[in-house]
């Protein structure tokens, strides 16, 4: 299960108030929605996978600018993915938006992504989206190793994340293995180090790691010292000291970095279903999304991901991208299917 940003309530009900101010007296979404319905034939719908407060603003500032109606159906990329994938092209969906590459990687290997327009390829490096042009980068989040401060110095962190599947770390990591953050980072593994190299660091990590059902339990395991170390992606523990600080004050973390796996840098993904009906208005939403009035709202939000888009830095309080040394993957390459295969022959799905 991925992590989801609770907004406070204030902010929430503001946030619900422009969206139907925007609605102008549309019908009310049902369950598992937000936003506007669409009507009139110039309303979108978004199967959204991201932190639903990050797409909930960007679809406020979207319609204020646009006009263009939003509805939100909001899920994780699993679930999001798997509905896809039942629809195919009869699908009411005219955005994806994931919080992990393979998740969209699967929809784009079943033929049901749009090219996505050149001018908004262009807000975007290279880096940071597919060669194969059919989706891009929304956001991006790196991973990292949560430490417990009181009980690991940095001169005894590992300098891989490969190295965790020495014996010596049995009982003293967490994870949520059963999770797309963590599969995502797998799928990495894979593709940097191949199957048998993955294969044998899996087999390892079901003997060596607790598993935890998400990743806000492992920041809080490693916070309590329930274990020592946790592998997550970095925003976790931003966001928990930019609220409490409860799960975070004893945390520490470390960035592997010289090209590591353990660097790895996933890409939350935008595109545009191919059976979309509204494919202008689709497009358009992407495009502001990863454009600087989009990316601002990013960089100054709650989620602390990584801007990728238009040259909007990132959130200072992050280490900057160029520095974090990630190894450089194709995100159209990151194979989610091999991934569950290998995680569910060794155990740990």
């Amino acid at each position: 299960m991925s992590f989801r940003i609770k907004l406070p309530a204030a902010i929430a009900a503001a946030s619900a108030a422009l969206l139907a101010l925007a609605a102008c007296g549309s019908p009310t979404p049902g369950p598992g929605t937000s936003g506007s319905a669409p009507s009139g034939g110039d309303g979108i719908i978004v199967y959204n996978a991201q932190h639903e407060n990050l797409t909930t603003a960007w679809v406020a500032a979207f319609t204020k600018e646009t006009g263009i109606k939003v509805t939100l159906r909001n899920g994780d990329d699993l679930e999001m993915s798997n509905q896809l994938s039942e629809e195919g092209k009869n699908s009411p969906a005219d955005v994806f938006l994931t919080e992990n590459s393979p998740a969209m990687v699967r929809i784009a290997g079943a033929g049901l992504l749009a090219p996505v327009d050149q001018a908004t390829l262009g807000q975007v490096p290279a880096l940071y989206r597919p060669s194969t042009g059919d989706w891009t980068g929304i956001a991006a989040r790196s991973t990292v190793l949560a430490y417990n401060k009181t009980k690991l110095t940095p001169d005894q962190l590992p300098k891989s994340l490969m190295d965790l599947a020495d014996p010596a770390w049995k009982g003293r990591v967490g994870a949520s293995t059963g999770g797309a953050d963590f599969q995502a980072i797998v799928s990495a593994m894979l593709e940097l180090r191949g199957e048998d190299a993955t294969r044998t660091w899996l087999e390892a990590a079901k003997s060596n790691f607790k598993a935890y059902k998400d990743d806000t339990p492992v920041l809080a395991a490693v916070n309590s010292g329930e274990v020592e170390a946790g592998v997550l992606y970095h925003y976790y523990s931003f966001v928990d000291q930019a609220q409490t600080g409860e799960n975070s004050k004893n945390v520490g973390l470390h960035y592997f970095k010289n090209q590591d796996p353990g660097a790895f840098v996933s890409v939350s993904g935008g595109a545009v279903l191919a059976s979309s009906k509204k494919q202008a208005q689709a497009q358009q939403f992407l495009k502001f999304i990863t454009g600087k009035a989009g990316q601002q709202i990013l960089q100054t939000g709650n989620s602390f991901e990584y801007t990728v888009g238009s040259d909007v830095p990132a959130n200072p309080k992050l280490t900057p991208l160029d520095q974090l040394q990630a190894p450089a993957i194709d995100p159209a390459k990151l194979n989610s299917t091999k991934v569950t295969d290998l995680m569910t022959q060794t155990g740990l799905l």
